[in-house]
């Protein structure tokens, strides 16, 4: 049985040999997400790099506003009164006198003066307007970086010899429940007493004392000075 002789010693050295076995490590949980934990950083990445975009592009007008408010020295005294919290347009229309919409937003991009009256316009809406005119016309080369605004709180008609005085202002119509809502008289004044001071970026920001003399719009005029000064690095003329 030379056959089945012959067939043992092979059988036996297979037997005695070790398997062949290769170990392979079980995947990270990251290796098992992919490529997640790179887009989650990149995405965190471009979270940061869009942040300091804004901020650089938010830190003219912050620092503007930091040198008036707390770097300016102790002996300068604010005529005009600070609004804090100032308070943005507000989200209406107002209708020019030839009656075409205007929304009050599209008034940003320059500093607004602005006076409220009734259209009817009395004798102290007609110094409120002059005053604002005063006011734009001294502050020489800066004075296209400032717009006269009159709103008109009313229906009324403007009298016709007004025409000449409002050449160059923007008159809207603008509901008086909405402009009561976002400017404020001081305590014990109307509305109309006052001239208010609105920035480029479309914010109420300082108001003149009521029925202000020439000897208050002279102090109001080194107000405005100071500002178109402060923001001079950021707010250019026209929008």
């Amino acid at each position: 049985m030379s056959g089945s002789n012959s067939s043992r010693p092979a059988v036996a050295a297979l037997a005695d040999e070790p398997l062949g076995l290769t170990v392979h490590s079980m995947p990270s949980p990251g290796e098992s997400l992919g490529a997640q934990p790179d887009a989650g950083r990149r995405r965190k990445r471009g979270r940061w790099q869009m942040l300091l975009v804004l901020l650089c592009c938010a830190a003219p007008v912050i620092a503007s506003y930091f040198t008036y408010y707390v770097v300016r020295p102790q002996s300068r005294s604010v005529y005009g009164q600070l609004i804090d919290p100032q308070r943005p347009l507000p989200p209406v229309d107002g209708r020019t006198l030839a009656g075409e919409s205007v929304p009050l937003p599209q008034l940003k991009g320059q500093w607004l003066l602005v006076a409220v009256a009734g259209g009817g316009c009395n004798e102290l809406c007609e110094r409120q307007l002059y005053l604002q005119r005063q006011l734009r016309e001294t502050l020489g080369r800066e004075k296209d970086r400032v717009d006269r605004v009159w709103l008109v709180a009313d229906d009324a008609p403007v009298p016709q010899r007004l025409s000449g005085s409002l050449e160059g202002a923007t008159v809207l119509r603008v509901p008086a429940g909405a402009l009561a809502q976002w400017l404020q008289p001081e305590p014990g004044a109307a509305l109309g007493e006052h001239l208010y001071v609105v920035d480029p970026m479309g914010n109420w920001m300082m108001r003149f004392p009521a029925r202000m003399d020439l000897k208050g719009a002279a102090k109001a005029k080194r107000d405005l000075d100071r500002l178109l000064r402060a923001s001079s690095s950021w707010d250019q003329a026209g929008r």
